[in-house]
């Protein structure tokens, strides 16, 4: 059985999201698929393995919504992916915007090998970081460097700022790619704090009607030092 829907099927589904695919694009999109199949039989990267999920729920949900704030293809960018994981979304952004400077950031190493190999068998250049954002943003070589950073799903949105805003630069962005609950109205007390300001809070649906959410900060200034706090810190008392 094949591990992405066909080309066919896969360019429709794109489609809907007015996302035209190349049959090279589509090429791409399966080898991924196969190779996170393969690993998923040694490791548990992700609990969706069948063709159209992977196609709705991985891929189709990593661009569409960077498709509404990214209009060209060849824009040239530096975005950091936190919680990378399996490469949601910044791998498969990477296929889809090949201008675009990736750097996948997870805190298990066993994910970033996944990462690496998977990044070697797209022969795309990516760069792959085991660590934590937290400690990374405390460094001068990541903190407030990149134009835009992105996390899926991984925490709360008021965690997600203190994690994800010190690695932003001042004008950049920071995408939290949430469900149908974007969590905003608490985080803004978090936001005035690290330097952010919500620009715009973009509903959509996938194919399936699953509803999603991506919520757009803009920094508007630099994160006090003191940020990053510890992620026990984080986690025990939000901004």
């Amino acid at each position: 059985m094949a591990a992405l829907i066909d080309y066919g099927s896969f360019y429709d589904l794109f489609k809907q999201g007015g996302l035209d695919v190349t049959q090279s694009d589509y090429d791409s999109f399966s080898l991924y698929a196969e190779t996170l199949c393969e690993w998923n039989e040694r490791m548990n990267l992700t609990a969706i393995t069948d063709p159209l999920g992977i196609a709705q729920k991985h891929f189709y949900d990593s661009i569409y919504p960077f498709s509404l704030l990214i209009v060209s293809r060849e824009t040239p960018l530096s975005l950091a992916d936190i919680g990378s994981g399996a490469g949601f979304s910044g791998l498969a952004l990477k296929l889809w915007y090949q201008n675009m400077d990736v750097t996948l950031v997870d805190s298990l190493n066993k994910k970033v090998g996944f990462l690496q190999a998977a990044a070697e068998k797209l022969d795309v250049e990516v760069k792959c970081v085991c660590g934590r954002a937290e400690e990374l943003a405390r460094t001068e070589e990541y903190r407030e460097s990149f134009d835009v950073v992105t996390a899926r799903a991984v925490a709360n949105l008021r965690v997600l700022c203190e994690l994800c805003l010190p690695l932003v630069k001042v004008d950049g962005k920071f995408v939290a790619l949430k469900g149908k609950d974007a969590e905003v109205s608490e985080a803004k007390g978090a936001l005035r704090t690290l330097g952010g300001e919500i620009s715009q809070v973009l509903k959509y649906r996938l194919p399936d009607e699953d509803e999603r959410s991506a919520v757009v900060v803009e920094k508007i200034r630099e994160t006090q030092d003191r940020f990053p706090r510890s992620f026990g810190r984080i986690k025990a008392k939000p901004l």
